[in-house]
């Protein structure tokens, strides 16, 4: 492939909008600006710093595990830096994003049965696995355990610090935690009394629940990414998903602007964050828009099959510890703990 290096200049530059809470406001970074959305930030960083450290050979395959987003961030690194790419995705991916990344030049490779114990995401890095060691000179970028994803975030604090001149509390979706991490870093440099609220999926083992099967895509894990960085978060709040729906659907009948599943879930959160405490200048991310969620979250019939159209919960479950009870809805808790350690310990 030829390297085209003129699409980096692509990536970045997204703006920033005040979102209404009541009487106030916070603040929304809207990565759906970004071409391919905020992934491709991390996907360059990756890509970049494997060749720099001669990892990645010029012209050589990338094979990632994705489901879905971070694929699209991949297919315009790839073609930047000269690189084809396959993705390992499962069954479940969107029949919108299979079009995209074939109209792309993405190879798939795509898993039908998830693991017994860690889901999709399993059975699609045991998958992985197989390609890798069967592909001569291939690059695994590993997003949920490599450091260079955080670091992709560095220009996008940066770009934080250049367009606002205050924030005290971060709302940030995690899935890898690429992007958390990266941000609390550069952020907390400016501001070292940052808040960091993190916004998980209910059924995600991430911050301590068990893991169970969700609808919810991109937000939450069934493993343990090692990018989470639990030091630097303050609280965590898991989300349903009927609520991450109405959060959704209210943000687009407001503001005309959606997302999917991580930018409701991180505006109800800091939606409730900014009516909570009105002095606070509270800031999230939207990593995406809503085309990839238009047979999904804003398709009424798909919503009233998974039981989505209840009223979902406006104030969010207490839980003195992150195991304290089973979260199906909304919940908060303000102690975090690392799930490693605690294996560890056990």
């Amino acid at each position: 492939m030829k390297p085209q290096p003129e699409l980096l200049a692509l990536v970045g530059g997204t703006p920033i909008v005040p979102v209404p809470a009541g009487a106030t406001h916070y603040l929304a970074k809207l990565e759906a600006a970004n071409i391919a959305g905020m992934k491709a930030r991390a996907a360059v960083s990756m890509l970049t710093a494997a060749r720099a450290r001669g990892q990645l050979a010029p012209g050589a395959p990338v094979i990632e595990s994705t489901s879905g987003t971070l694929g699209l961030g991949l297919a315009l690194a790839g073609k930047a830096l000269g690189h084809p790419v396959t993705l390992v995705v499962d069954a479940g991916l969107e029949p919108e994003m299979r079009s995209l990344f074939t109209a792309f030049g993405v190879g798939l490779d795509i898993v039908t049965e998830p693991h017994p114990d860690g889901g999709w995401q399993q059975a699609r890095l045991d998958r992985l696995a197989a390609l890798v060691a069967a592909t001569p000179g291939a690059y695994w970028p590993d997003q949920y355990d490599n450091p260079d994803n955080a670091a992709g975030y560095t220009a996008m604090g940066q770009e934080i610090l250049d367009q606002v001149d205050r924030v005290d509390v971060l709302v940030a979706a995690i899935g890898s935690g690429g992007h958390c991490a990266g941000l609390t870093r550069v952020l907390r440099t400016r501001w070292p009394d940052l808040r960091v609220v993190g916004v998980d999926a209910a059924g995600s083992r991430i911050f301590g629940q068990p893991d169970r099967p969700r609808l919810m895509r991109g937000l939450g894990s069934s493993i343990l990414p090692r990018n989470v960085a639990y030091d630097d978060f303050d609280e965590v709040h898991w989300v349903g998903a009927a609520e991450a729906v109405a959060s959704c659907r209210g943000l687009a009948a407001r503001i005309g602007v959606a997302g999917g599943w991580s930018t409701g879930a991180a505006a109800l959160v800091a939606d409730w964050l900014a009516r909570r405490e009105p002095d606070a200048r509270v800031l999230t991310v939207f990593p995406d828009g809503p085309h990839r969620y238009l047979r999904s979250i804003y398709d009424d019939d798909w919503c009233h099959r998974h039981g989505l159209t209840a009223i979902p919960a406006t104030e969010p479950d207490e839980l003195a510890a992150p195991d304290a009870a089973e979260v199906h809805g909304w919940a908060r808790c303000a102690v975090v703990r690392d799930p490693r350690r605690e294996q560890v310990g056990a």
